[in-house]
């Protein structure tokens, strides 16, 4: 290739890292970015700085009462995963990872992540993979888009074995989705899920006796981000773990985040676990 096509081609690769990172999850960023600033556990082979390098340049979350749900959520999925880990549980699959760090954070011998979020985030993930030079050996990044792509597919494609036991994850993701998008991942995720595998979600939840459509109105309103990343799904919490019974699995312990000490406003969100 000749220079100006070399050049032309240097430019195509440049507008594509350009448009991921404008494309890239904002929320996911600023999750990241206010994480980074918290004191967490690690493991004897994990990268405790991991995160604080991931989110280099993201701006944190600033609203406080938001800072203290993150917390509270950081703290229950960390220890999940601590406990995953300590059980022989070798695959960890992490739904809208954004731009977790766990996978770094917790790396463990014979423990692999994989890492599923839109695929112009986790192209903008890559590269700051690539830049950190940090090492991926027990990680793969999976793209797809929750709304409309094939969970069970690419999970099949990218190498999750069905066979042997998982923890999922899917922390501050369901509130994204529809119902009915909801049931339908849930359902895919118990399809793969044999003895011995965990669900761990976060749940948007609102008081019994007020109209979910009106809640989610409230909340989208007081969000920036609302018209480009919007809130669809907070329900009373009877009616959010019903949808996680529909999808085949039952659920095992259930915890207000309020209950973790760091401000979280009570109502507001639950953290579950599930089990096949």
């Amino acid at each position: 290739m000749g220079r100006r096509g070399s050049d032309e081609g240097d430019r195509d690769r440049a507008s594509d890292r350009a448009a991921d990172r404008a494309s890239a999850s904002r929320t996911g960023q600023a999750v990241a970015a206010w994480r980074a600033a918290l004191v967490r556990p690690s493991t004897p082979d994990g990268d405790p700085d991991a995160q604080a390098r991931l989110s280099e340049g993201m701006r944190p979350v600033r609203d406080p009462v938001m800072r203290a749900h993150i917390e509270a959520r950081t703290r229950f999925f960390d220890a999940q995963v601590q406990e995953a880990v300590r059980q022989g549980v070798d695959q960890v699959v992490v739904l809208g990872a954004g731009y977790d760090d766990r996978a770094l954070r917790f790396r463990s011998v014979g423990v692999h992540f994989f890492e599923l979020d839109h695929p112009s985030t986790q192209s903008d993930k890559r590269r700051r993979l690539e830049q950190m030079g940090a090492d991926v050996g027990g990680l793969t990044l999976v793209p797809v888009d929750f709304r409309h792509g094939d969970t069970y597919a690419v999970l099949e494609g990218y190498g999750h074995r069905p066979e042997r036991p998982t923890l999922f994850l899917c922390e501050g993701l369901l509130v994204y989705l529809d119902e009915d998008a909801i049931v339908g991942l849930l359902t895919v995720l118990r399809t793969r899920a044999t003895g011995g595998s965990v669900l761990a979600a976060s749940l948007a939840v609102h008081a019994e006796g007020v109209g979910s459509e009106r809640a989610v109105d409230q909340a989208n309103a007081g969000r920036p981000r609302a018209t480009s990343e919007p809130w669809r799904t907070i329900l009373p919490p009877s009616a959010h773990l019903a949808l996680v019974t529909r999808s085949g699995w039952r659920v095992s312990d259930s915890f207000d985040d309020a209950s973790f000490g760091t401000g979280a406003v009570s109502g507001r969100s639950l953290l579950v676990v599930a089990r096949p």
